[in-house]
């Protein structure tokens, strides 16, 4: 049904600007010359309402497609299918962590797209329907039941727990009497760590089952009727792939440790100016100065007090710098019992008691730090950044990584501090399907200047970074 508007509305300061369409009226600036203000005459994009995310139907069937075999191969065409699955309990685990071991390769092990992990993340009522992330994942088989592919694709009624921040459009979709949730989302929930996100086995059909798995994501946003697509922290090969695809592209920003062949932590020290290497010297110091014994453990070292008081410590932290716990209780015991030595916890001690603690989790080639948190009564200066970035996996993050021969340390998102401290800014990267041509057109001329800014910021800070003049 269309909609008829007519009215003054505030432009998205997110935007920048309003589709072609829009009749403009006059209006006077405080500045006193008359310019032409936004007015929207007319509006067709849809009936008003919505549907009811939790009214769409999840299991759905895709369609059947035809692969067809490369010239000269000897090999039959084949069928696949895709579908849409409710639950990740509806794929083996070990059939999805075959797709993504695939994708990622065993150099690049990727924990957090592992069933372990998602199923946790499922089974704890952290990412599910109650939360506003409905799981509807994409599976792809062949004529003889062989998954070929996986995509984890949540149906999503809010924009929280992304790290990719689209709540502006949001905004700008109701301002013109539209809505924008739902919306979906391909993801790994909560968890800003760029991987994979269309999980292909490797065979000689990958190229054209990732292609099709594409296709099926863009018809079941058109299927569901709702407004957009969105695939936060691909790789950048898929990024690229998918730009030729109708995707908008968006790059952010995080801090990452690179191993530059280091022997040891000194070593490191040494390619830093010496006023940031002071600094952290002295703040490793600080630990010891304060009586407390810091301990890291794996697999079954981890106990289910360590995990209730480490959830304590993490709920000290939402409540006091974000407001809302995304995880439960419950999914800390999860990942404790399915990922084993995928899974490192630092804690500090005073005495006998447990104070503070940080999350890590092991990847084939990267060391990834993702929950901080410390006992509501405990301030120790100099204590997150020990725990955080020094003091993970076998020994201190850092030297853990040179030790293992790990080229990456990812510390989560945000954070300028952490360049002190050798992290420095990469690109990340979102991939965005919005269904409203009008719209696509503002967003995507938002993203352009946008991503003008975060280049400069980033050479700017690789400019004035904490590395000696010619480290790189």
């Amino acid at each position: 049904m269309a909609v008829a508007m007519s009215y003054c509305c505030k432009p998205s300061p997110f935007l920048g600007g309003y589709p072609t369409r829009f009749r403009l009226g006059k209006w006077k600036p405080a500045f006193g010359a008359a310019v032409e203000a936004p007015r929207i005459s007319a509006l067709f994009w849809g009936a008003n309402k919505s549907p009811d995310p939790k009214q769409i139907d999840t299991d759905v069937s895709l369609g059947d497609f035809t692969l067809t075999p490369p010239q000269g191969g000897g090999i039959s065409p084949s069928q696949i299918s895709v579908s849409v699955v409710s639950s990740i309990s509806d794929v083996s685990s070990t059939d999805w962590d075959a797709c993504s071991l695939d994708a990622t390769g065993p150099d690049h092990y990727n924990p957090f797209l592992t069933h372990a992990f998602l199923s946790s993340l499922e089974h704890s009522a952290s990412a599910a329907k109650e939360t506003g992330w409905i799981p509807s994942h994409i599976v792809a088989k062949d004529e003889y039941g062989n998954t070929l592919g996986v995509v984890p694709l949540y149906l999503k009624s809010h924009s929280y727990g992304e790290f990719v921040f689209d709540h502006s459009w949001a905004d700008a979709y109701y301002s013109f009497g539209s809505r924008y949730y739902p919306k979906l989302q391909c993801c790994v929930p909560f968890t800003p760590v760029t991987g994979p996100r269309i999980l292909v086995r490797n065979t000689l059909f990958k190229d054209q089952v990732f292609d099709i798995i594409v296709s099926a994501l863009k018809d079941l946003t058109a299927k569901y009727q709702i407004s957009s697509l969105h695939i936060t922290f691909p790789s950048e090969k898929e990024w690229d792939k998918l730009s030729e695809k109708g995707f908008l592209q968006r790059i952010g920003m995080q801090y990452h440790w690179k191993n530059r062949n280091y022997k040891n932590f000194d070593e490191f020290l040494m390619d830093m100016k010496q006023s940031k290497r002071k600094n952290i010297r002295q703040e490793r110091k600080k630990i010891l100065q304060q009586n407390l014994t810091m301990k890291r453990l794996r697999g079954d070292e981890i106990k289910a007090g360590h995990w209730d008081a480490f959830y304590n410590f993490y709920r000290n932290t939402t409540d006091n710098k974000w407001g809302t716990p995304y995880l439960t209780r419950e999914f800390f015991h999860n990942i404790g019992s399915k990922m084993g030595d995928q899974v490192l916890l630092v804690v500090a001690e005073e005495g006998d008691e447990l104070v503070a603690g940080a999350l890590n989790l092991i990847g084939g080639d990267t060391l990834f730090g993702r929950l901080w948190g410390c006992h509501p009564r405990a301030y120790y200066p100099s204590l997150h950044f020990e725990a955080c970035y020094y003091q993970t996996a076998l020994s201190q993050a850092i030297e853990a990584a040179i030790e293992l021969d790990l080229s990456t340390v990812e510390a989560g998102a945000e954070g300028e501090h952490k360049i002190q401290r050798g992290y420095m800014p990469v690109a990340t990267y979102s991939c965005h399907y919005l269904m409203n041509q009008s719209f696509k057109k503002a967003i995507e001329d938002f993203l352009v200047r946008e991503s003008t800014q975060i280049k400069l910021v980033m050479k700017l800070l690789h400019d004035s970074g904490p590395f000696k003049e010619g480290v790189h």
